[in-house]
C-alpha cells in the first residue's frame, strides 16, 4: 500500500493522502483552493438562511431562525421558522424547509441534498434531518446563542450527553399487556402492504 499512498500523493501534491488502517486511500483536497471553494459556497448558503431568520422575525412568523435546502448547488427552498404563524410548535424552520423540499421534489428521500441552518438544530430538527437522509448539514450559531435570549427548547445537550440545559417535565411511560402488543402488531401486519423506499 505503501506505493498506492506515495502514488496519490506524487498525482495530488497539494493534497493531503491519508492511508486508513482497511488500507484504502482519502484525498482529502483534490485541488489547490477546494478548502476555499467550500467555504465560500457554505458562506453564501448559510448567508442566506440567516436572512431568512431575520425576515421570519420582521414577518412575525416565528424566532430568528432560518434553514435552506440545496441540490446541486441550486437553492431548493428558503424558509423561516413558523410556530406562531401556523401555530404548530414544530414549525421550525429545518422541519418547514423539509417538508416544502420533498413537497417541491415529490420525494421523501433527500439525500442528494444539504440543509443550511442559521442556528444548531434542535434535536427534533435533527431527527427530521436524519429521516430525510438530508447529506449534509452546516449550521451557523450554536444552540447557546438561542438559549441566551430565551428559547429553551433546544435541549441540545441530549445530543452532547450533557444535562445542563435539559428540562425534566416530561413523563414517559411505555405501555405494556396488551397495549404494548397490538402496537407491536401493527408493524408485522402491514410490512406487505408499506414497502420503504
Amino acid at each position: 500500500m505503501e506505493d498506492s499512498t506515495a502514488a496519490a500523493a506524487a498525482a495530488t501534491p497539494n493534497a493531503n493522502v491519508l492511508e486508513a488502517k482497511d488500507g484504502t486511500i482519502s484525498v482529502a483536497s483534490a485541488f489547490p483552493g477546494h478548502q476555499e471553494a467550500v467555504q465560500d459556497r457554505d458562506h453564501k448558503f448559510l448567508t442566506k438562511a440567516v436572512e431568512e431568520a431575520y425576515k421570519g422575525v420582521e414577518c412575525g412568523d416565528g424566532g430568528p431562525f432560518g434553514a435552506v435546502v440545496v441540490q446541486n448547488d441550486e437553492v431548493v427552498v428558503s424558509c423561516h421558522n413558523m410556530v406562531l404563524r401556523n401555530t404548530d410548535p414544530t414549525a421550525h424552520a429545518e422541519v418547514t424547509a423539509i417538508r416544502e423540499a420533498c413537497q417541491k421534489l415529490n420525494q421523501i428521500d433527500l439525500a442528494d441534498c444539504e440543509i443550511y441552518a442559521s442556528c444548531e438544530p434542535c434535536p427534533m430538527c435533527f431527527g427530521a434531518i436524519h429521516l430525510s437522509r438530508i447529506k449534509r448539514l452546516v449550521y451557523g450559531a450554536k444552540a447557546e446563542a438561542a438559549i441566551a435570549i430565551g428559547f429553551d427548547d433546544f435541549i441540545a445537550d441530549a445530543l452532547r450527553g450533557t444535562g445542563f440545559y435539559q428540562k425534566a417535565q416530561l413523563e414517559i411511560k411505555k405501555a405494556d399487556g396488551t397495549g404494548a402488543v397490538i402496537a407491536e402488531q401493527v408493524f408485522e401486519k402491514t410490512k406487505e402492504k408499506f414497502a420503504m423506499y
